[in-house]
């Protein structure tokens, strides 16, 4: 079925549609994430330094984290918003559609492993001072998530 506005099916008026979801997938969802994970690491830091306000800076490190996972989101989202013109195919829109998604769902979920992750973390960093290798290493890992999904939403990006 072809658009009275566009008659070429290769150019959907919906192809540009698809695309600005995959740039609002990429920054809602990766922004959702980060706002978790700043929201659940401050409480943690914030009952800690009821007890051991020296260690306030050194637990900042959790929230910073967070914050990096939406910008991932912002990069992708900027690049699939850049590319939008009348020229814009329905191939573009679907995948740059899977590109928002990648990298915001990734991001989402990332940020709520470095919630748990850091809130826990910093708690216990703050009984025993050992604990805080382990915390960073485990939220690099809950960091990495997010990065594939980056990966991933730039590969797909580049297929166009």
């Amino acid at each position: 079925m072809t658009s009275e506005a566009n008659p070429n099916n290769d150019t959907p008026d919906y192809a540009i549609f698809c695309g600005s979801i995959g740039a609002a997938s990429a920054i809602i969802f990766s922004t959702l994430g980060a706002s978790y994970g700043t929201a659940v690491s401050a409480m943690g830091i914030t009952q800690m330094a009821v007890d051991r306000p020296d260690l306030i800076m050194k637990s900042i490190i959790p929230v910073v984290m967070a914050g990096i996972i939406a910008i991932y989101g912002l990069v992708v989202s900027v690049l699939i918003a850049g590319s939008l013109d009348q020229d814009y195919t329905i191939q573009k829109g679907y995948i740059q559609l899977g590109a928002g998604l990648a990298v915001g769902l990734a991001g989402l979920v990332a940020g709520f492993a470095i919630g748990i992750a850091g809130d826990a973390g910093v708690r216990g960093t703050a009984q025993q001072p050992r604990l805080f290798v382990g915390m960073i290493l485990i939220l690099i890992f809950a960091e990495v998530l997010g990065l594939y999904g980056l990966i991933v939403a730039i590969y797909l990006y580049t297929k166009l």
